[in-house]
């Protein structure tokens, strides 16, 4: 962080910080141009751009299958829950593809895995930010487990290529299930200690509880999604609202914002919803195990419908959204009746988040301008692209 330039005004002199772009608390490669009035942030602008890498160009040039790794490493902390989003939406291209039940339920227990894995990165940096470190070492032990079941049935720890078009990449191995049993027991106690340590530790409610809030109206306005909207109260979730998949079958509850400590829409609040949803996330996956020790499914190939050659009728277009870690994550594609897309364009959560930075920001202290923006939990990947 550094001075830029000073001006005067009728009430003084105004200081123009930079924070960023290689600050560590941004949560990526961002800078934002904070004016200040001492130690006041009266006005705050977030330049984005610094992680472009042209991923909605680069899909006009690759088949539907080969998009699969750029989709990847967009929010490259959910990327199953990104590879769920777009091969839903070739799907919904190629009506001849029916999905079977056992793929419908190992994307499911995949995705809400990476969706817990997701929201321990959240809420582990989010105590780093606002000052406490022990939390963090906490989500981190629990997210290798995690990434050690990922490892073990796609290959891969953090960029996947798990999920394909009508099917998936590998069978669940032997044991998975179990395996994933134990750690969702294990897990429960760690959200329970992260709430003694961090959630209700008095310094933390007092370091985030009347700051940056969005009000409601204002999540409505700026199209926020996921944690972020459901903070400020909103009860909107596409699992249950547009659901898709296995969830209409399956029981969980939308999280939302209480203003239990504070006003509603706070850092606070942001960040319970993401404690909450671990638990309701941990729910989905005993239901899927269930139902999965409970089947006849083991011995039922897991590719039968995936397609050998993905050529969409030309003309075809479709808009596929899904609730992604960080919120509704949406795809629009376009086919021109080659194995290539004509477009692909990405709606990504974070992107609106961000914007709503300038309206929101302003009347925090500098070292709550960091609080803020680590609450709207963004990765620069999927804001950039």
């Amino acid at each position: 962080m550094y001075v830029e330039s000073r001006r005067q005004t009728d009430e003084g002199e105004e200081m123009v910080l930079n924070m960023g772009p290689q600050h560590p608390s941004t949560h990526g490669v961002l800078r934002l141009e904070l004016v200040t009035d001492g130690e006041l942030v009266t006005k705050v602008t977030p330049h984005i751009g610094y992680l472009h890498r042209c991923f909605e160009k680069h899909c006009e040039n690759l088949k539907y299958a080969q998009i699969i790794p750029y989709v990847d490493r967009m929010d490259y902390l959910a990327a199953m829950n990104n590879e769920l989003g777009y091969v839903l939406a070739v799907e919904k291209l190629l009506p001849e593809v029916k999905i079977s039940p056992k793929l419908d339920h190992i994307r499911v227990l995949i995705a809400e895995l990476n969706r817990i894995a997701s929201h321990l990165v959240a809420v582990g940096t989010y105590g780093l930010d606002v000052g406490t470190f022990t939390p963090f070492l906490y989500c981190f032990r629990d997210r290798e487990r995690i990434l050690d079941l990922f490892e073990w049935c796609s290959g891969a720890r953090l960029l996947y290529n798990y999920l394909w078009v009508g099917g998936v990449a590998f069978d669940l191995p032997e044991g998975f299930i179990e395996k994933t049993e134990e750690f969702c027991d294990a897990f429960e106690k760690t959200v329970d200690d992260v709430d003694r340590m961090m959630s209700y530790n008095r310094i933390f409610i007092k370091r985030t509880n009347q700051i940056g809030v969005i009000k409601p109206e204002t999540a409505v306005q700026y199209g926020l999604g996921g944690p972020n909207l459901r903070g400020s109260g909103v009860k909107w979730d596409l699992r249950r609202d547009e659901p898709y998949s296995i969830y209409p079958e399956l029981e969980f509850n939308v999280i939302v914002g209480t203003g239990e400590k504070g006003p509603l829409g706070s850092c606070w609040d942001r960040y319970m919803v993401r404690v909450w949803e671990m638990r309701e996330s941990v729910r989905i996956i005993r239901q899927v195990c269930e139902r999965w020790k409970k089947s006849d499914w083991k011995t039922q190939d897991v590719n039968a419908t995936m397609p050998r050659r993905i050529k969409p009728i030309a003309g075809a277009e479709v808009y596929m959204r899904s609730e992604t870690p960080r919120g509704e994550l949406g795809y629009y594609i376009v086919s021109d009746g080659q194995e290539k897309p004509y477009r692909v364009k990405a709606r990504s959560p974070a992107f609106t988040a961000i914007s709503c930075v300038e309206e929101c920001g302003p009347g925090v202290l500098i070292a709550d301008a960091v609080a803020f923006v680590g609450s709207l939990d963004i990765v620069l990947g999927e804001i950039d692209r």
